[in-house]
């Protein structure tokens, strides 16, 4: 009888559940094979429960097609023609042309992309980013989902910290704002239901009528990217009606007569006319928030794909402390955690910033792949990609393909599936699975970072991240002893607090945090004045609005761009079997959903002729895609929603959601504007 035994370890997608895992192993070293995985009952946040792609993790792990050998482009580029070669070939390859990039046109010529695909720590900042410093490389803005939450709300606290989202269960009313909690943070959602038992209200405000929105005591649909409005109609009744918590502000904010002169003429009516919701509505959201204590903001970062995306979360962060919200347990806003647990790493000892040897290579921003790789002088000459499929989460997709297609661009992808970017390759590696490397996951949705253990040898060829890179660096001759750390050792080094052998016995620890629930009870924010600051000297120095303002984006309902492109598009994740485009290839993912399709308000389906199932052909001046018609009630009218993370080959065209998708930058915080996209559709 073959012995099996249990490995334990942490789900490092880029999710704010981290969930804790449990996977069942037969046999022993490179012959040992994972027969299950499934949810480990006793981790602290997740209790046993695994979301549906993860369930089925081990179709991942043991797919037919996954990569575990190099490969080598045969065919154009895009065409997904290649041969199989061994790590020697493309190791020589590798580093012959990499030097030759880094002789002739310097380091900066050489771009890393990457993401959060493994949101561990070895994955996603282990080797690499030392790598790319010793070289000079071009450094990535890594900005396209989340920093500029972080960032907004900064301009208002000095810092992205917030409160603890297991606090909600103390609250009494709970704002779930622009977060589909049951879909995209589901272990969150059961604390809500026990605060809900014990007499608290929960409102959803989103723009699409999400499964969490159907569940909620009141549902607000503010139209896309006008919730700044509602917020300071919201200011300006707590202020009228002298709703304000005046002892709070006096002593911890800076502001306040401003503040209150500026919304002064903010009144329900006007903001009911940007945001398309009732006055009477929002004069009640605004009077409950005031007095129905605690009362907690639920945010996360799906408002920031806006031209105003930094503003949102910095006036957002202007309303609890105008209520001295923060006084209590389950008061203030929760958003992610991670900068609690990060406050743990040592970035420094990961990234090595002195490998820089005093040079200051230039910055790109990831979201704008397309004109980096077309337009950016001196020219990028060589791309290394790894923990990102950027030919499908980038804005401006068409473009970014285009600049990837570039015969003379050297590219490097490292990956466990050809997908739409491996296809643009000229040299793919194998990746590991994370059940083949140890690593450890910092949580960004609770407190608990985790010891992921690996439960199986690497299969195949494949390589983690780490290995990956020092085996680049053994390739270019590079003899930089910090290149060739092994991976616990980088794990110590980085975690200088951490006891790492008690965190790989317990499996996870519970980072510091105020242990009564109220980080910014007594103030004490790290801003220059010390304040929470309504007015803001600092963005006054950018060139921004000091006070809380809203700014309707340029490519929106009222812009010029709407006479041609009247309908305004959001591309939500909305498919729980892959959420992402990591899973929307795998067969018990993807097509257990369908496939692609956009999604119409009724009226202005039949305003163009078509009803559900129809072929409709969505399109601006960005991409084409033609897609089956499904008619909803989940949109107001003048939406489209194509729902987002199926790959190119779902699409009859080739194309993807991001094709259409605005690719300006928000106005602070590196982010981009997926959700101000315009477009029009009309029967295909």
């Amino acid at each position: 009888m073959t012995e099996t035994r249990t490995v334990n370890g942490i789900c490092h997608h880029d999710c704010p559940d981290s969930c804790g895992w449990t996977v069942t192993v037969e046999g022993e070293g490179p012959a040992a094979v994972a027969v299950k995985l499934r949810g480990n009952p006793e981790h602290p946040y997740s209790y046993g429960e695994l979301c549906p792609k993860v369930n089925r993790f081990l179709d991942r792990v043991y797919a037919p097609d996954r990569l575990l050998h190099p490969l080598r482009r045969t065919g154009p580029k895009g065409s997904g023609e290649f041969e199989q070669i061994s790590w020697d070939e493309a190791l020589t390859e590798i580093g012959t042309r990499l030097n030759a990039v880094i002789a002739e046109h310097g380091g900066e010529a050489v771009m890393p992309f990457s993401d959060a695909g493994n949101q561990s720590i070895l994955a996603t900042q282990g080797i690499s980013n030392r790598f790319f410093h010793h070289i000079g490389a071009s450094h990535l803005l890594r900005n396209i989902c989340g920093p500029t939450v972080g960032a907004g709300m900064a301009m208002t606290n000095g810092t992205g910290l917030g409160a603890d989202p297991l606090d909600v269960e103390h609250s009494k009313l709970i704002l779930l704002w622009a977060t589909n909690t049951r879909l995209t943070n589901r272990h969150l959602w059961p604390v809500i239901e026990r605060a809900r038992a014990d007499g608290a209200k929960v409102v959803v405000i989103d723009p699409i009528r999400t499964i969490t929105a159907e569940e909620a005591d009141q549902f607000i649909q503010p139209l896309p990217g006008t919730d700044i409005a509602m917020m300071l109609a919201m200011m300006h009744v707590i202020i009228r009606d002298d709703l304000v918590d005046h002892a709070w502000v006096a002593e911890h904010t800076l502001g306040f007569d401003e503040l209150a002169a500026h919304v002064a003429d903010w009144t329900p009516e006007r903001a009911a006319a940007e945001c398309g919701v009732d006055a009477d509505v929002i004069k009640a959201l605004a009077r409950d928030y005031a007095t129905v204590r605690p009362a907690a903001i639920r945010t996360l970062i799906g408002a920031e794909h806006h031209e105003n995306g930094a503003m949102f979360y910095r006036t957002l962060a202007c309303l609890p402390a105008l209520t001295g919200s923060w006084r209590e347990r389950g008061g203030g806003i929760m958003r992610s955690v991670g900068s609690w647990q990060d406050r743990l790493v040592d970035d420094d000892v990961l990234s090595r910033p002195d490998l820089l040897a005093g040079r200051t290579p230039r910055t790109l921003n990831m979201s704008r792949l397309g004109e980096i790789l077309l337009d950016e002088q001196p020219p990028v000459m060589a791309m290394i990609v790894w923990n990102s499929n950027p030919l499908v989460i980038v804005p401006n997709a068409e473009r970014a393909r285009e600049g990837m297609a570039r015969d003379d661009l050297f590219t490097i992808v490292h990956e466990q599936f050809l997908t739409d970017t491996a296809k643009y390759a000229d040299i793919v590696l194998p990746a590991t699975t994370h059940i083949e490397a140890d690593d450890v996951t910092t949580a960004w949705g609770h407190l608990w970072m985790g010891w992921n253990e690996a439960a199986i040898a690497p299969l195949g060829e494949a390589v983690s991240n780490t290995e990956c890179f020092r085996r680049i660096a053994r390739a270019m001759g590079l003899t930089e002893s910090s290149l060739y750390d092994d991976d616990h050792t980088i794990l110590r080094d980085c975690l200088p607090t951490i006891d790492l052998d008690e965190l790989r016995r317990e499996g996870w620890i519970k980072v510091p945090y105020p242990e009564d629930g109220r980080p910014w009870a007594h103030g004490g924010f790290p801003t220059a004045s010390g304040r929470l600051e309504f007015v803001s000297e600092r963005l006054a120095e950018m060139g921004q609005p000091s006070l809380p303002t809203f700014v309707p984006p340029s490519e929106g309902p009222r812009g010029e761009l709407a006479s041609r492109y009247p309908l305004q598009l959001m591309t939500p994740k909305h498919h729980a079997r892959f959420l992402n485009s990591g899973y929307s290839h795998l067969p018990k993912h993807g097509p257990a959903e369908g496939g692609p399709f956009v999604e119409l308000d009724a009226a202005d389906a039949a305003a163009r002729g078509l009803a559900d199932g129809d072929g409709a052909r969505v399109f601006n001046d960005r991409a084409s895609l033609e897609l089956p018609v499904k008619i909803t009630q989940r949109l107001r009218p003048g939406l489209a929603s194509i729902p987002w993370g199926w790959w190119r080959d779902h699409h009859p065209d080739g194309k993807v959601a991001n094709s259409l998708t605005n690719d300006t930058l928000t106005e602070w915080g590196g982010g981009v504007a997926y959700s101000d996209t315009l477009v029009q559709i009309e029967p295909a």
